[in-house]
């Protein structure tokens, strides 16, 4: 039996997989709490843009806004529907 490195090596057998995971997961722990931060600090990530489950309500409500103003729309069917649009954002906030 040949043990070139005697019976006091057998120990690295398992530290070095093990440092190497700890090493790769202290990475990744890095990247994403730096990426976190940097998309707090920006006001969500990048594919968010302010949007729900359902959509932007904001854009919708401009886009009411919009439609009221190029007179498209009366003022009884604006409120209305700016209405419908506010209740709808509450009930997918709840969600």
């Amino acid at each position: 039996m040949n043990m070139e490195h005697g019976p006091a090596a057998w120990p690295f057998f398992f530290l070095i997989p093990i440092f190497w995971v700890l090493i790769i997961g202290l990475v990744v722990t890095l990247i994403i709490t730096l990426t976190r931060r940097r998309w707090r600090q920006a006001g969500g990530p990048p594919w968010a843009d302010g949007q729900g489950r359902f959509g932007s309500t904001k854009n919708a409500e401009a886009t009411l806004s919009e439609r009221f103003a190029q007179g498209d729309i009366d003022e009884a069917e604006y409120r209305g529907r700016l209405e419908v649009l506010r209740a709808n954002r509450l009930d997918s906030g709840t969600s």
